[in-house]
């Protein structure tokens, strides 16, 4: 396939150098066009080294080939990444003031926008208008994902994963591309459910217990999922990423409610994902009204009583009726101390709780939690306890591209098939 991967000038701009070996390394040809305020973070040079063609921002070179108008032409699909406020609006108003915005108004085939900004510029009303604007010519303009951004503010505008926008755009031009269809994936055919983020436990009507999951990790699970062509049930507690294209959302607070959800897809699905920081305990007492301080300077004291194991009661379930997912997979996020290692808790609840794989990782203020790489280990009952599991280090979307080829391969010769 004939790509144009477009760069706006952004702080963003170094990933879509991991884009473009995406790309390639995936067999298409990619033609870079940058904006020019872009190659003051990417270089010119840069870009003709990684996609092996000559690179310009202006509309007076080449000229003799007519660039601004062959690009649009010839391209099967146009990737803008990262695409700024300023790129957005341009877009959107239809202007032609360097070579990118010649070749987006030249366009054939399908184009793709990943956004990149600071939170208040993708919510102003301005840049929402636009992005409406291009969405309503047939432009795909993806969620900016949320976390940290330039400088110390965090919140929705950080340009997505490139592995991410990589699966996005291609299905994209999948869905674009006239009598055409995505070849079938690992997982076509199959149901898929995958639970994600923070249980809250409320207090009263302003508190609540909680943890520090971002639902990064399930998210990026749940889009794996959907690219390699399952049905996706997505439940979905606390979340401070933008839900994944293509999944059935159901939204949940705390754990009992996420039980509930949970109970009623494991007869309808061939996966169980337990990816969702589900909470231990819950206050015993839910106050009607917020609890102040006293007078007399006493503290109040707060009961907490154990919330059911929703892991352990679905693989019990299935035990006991000989129905259910075929595949059931929990997470341990531990926290290794005088006791054992995180690797023998990790074993340890593998046995308890008796699901078929155990994704474990080491978490901590600075570990897992919010951040966009991980490291987990896939604990199987079939696993030699000599024999230390080799360590997954990547991005959340590689871990999770990764989990999703272990299961499929896992569901070959499952044991527990789906009533």
């Amino acid at each position: 396939m004939r790509i144009v991967l477009g760069v706006g000038g952004g702080i963003a701009a170094y990933k879509a150098a991991l884009l473009l070996r995406l790309f390639t390394e995936a067999g298409h040809s990619v033609h870079v066009v940058p904006t020019e305020a872009s190659t003051r973070f990417v270089g010119i040079a840069t870009w003709e080294a990684l996609s092996g063609h000559p690179v310009s921002t202006t509309v007076f070179d080449a000229v003799d080939t007519v660039n601004h108008v062959r690009l649009g032409h010839e391209a099967d699909l146009i990737v803008v990444a990262p695409a700024t406020a300023d790129l957005l609006a341009r877009a959107a108003a239809g202007l032609a003031s360097d070579l990118l915005t010649n070749t987006l108004l030249m366009a054939r085939g399908p184009v793709f926008f990943a956004p990149a900004m600071h939170t208040e510029m993708w919510n102003h009303p301005a840049t929402q208008a636009n992005v409406a604007t291009l969405r309503s010519r047939g432009a795909v303009v993806m969620d900016p994902a949320s976390g940290r951004l330039t400088g110390k503010d965090s919140g929705p505008g950080r340009l997505p994963e490139p592995e991410d926008i990589f699966a996005a755009a291609l299905a994209a031009a999948g869905e674009a591309a006239a009598g055409s269809a995505p070849a079938p994936g690992l997982l076509a055919g199959r149901r898929v459910t995958v639970t994600a983020g923070g249980t809250r436990e409320p207090l009263d009507p302003v508190r609540f217990l909680g943890n520090r999951s971002s639902g990064k990790q399930g998210a990026a699970i749940a889009a794996a999922a959907v690219a390699e062509g399952a049905q996706v049930r997505f439940i979905a507690a606390h979340l401070e990423v933008p839900v994944p294209e293509g999944v059935e959302l159901v939204q949940v607070e705390t754990a009992l409610e996420l039980r509930d959800a949970v109970h009623d897809a494991v007869n309808s699905t061939d996966v169980l994902v337990m990816s969702a920081a589900v909470a231990d305990f819950r206050p015993g007492e839910n106050a009607d009204t917020k609890i102040k301080k006293r007078d007399d300077g006493a503290d109040p004291v707060i009961t907490l009583v154990r919330n059911p194991d929703i892991l352990a009661e679905t693989v019990q379930n299935r035990s006991a009726s000989g129905s259910g997912p075929s595949l059931i997979v929990g997470f341990a996020a531990e926290t290794g101390d005088g006791s054992g290692s995180v690797l023998e808790y990790g074993r340890r609840k593998l046995i308890r709780k008796g699901c078929d794989l155990l994704v474990l990782n080491q978490v901590g203020r600075s570990l897992v939690f919010g951040q966009d790489s991980t490291e987990v280990r896939i604990l199987s009952p079939q696993d030699d306890p000599g024999t230390e599991p080799p360590a997954l280090t990547g991005s959340k979307a590689e871990v999770a591209r990764h989990l999703i080829q272990r299961i499929a391969g896992e569901l070959a010769g499952c044991l527990h098939p789906t009533s």
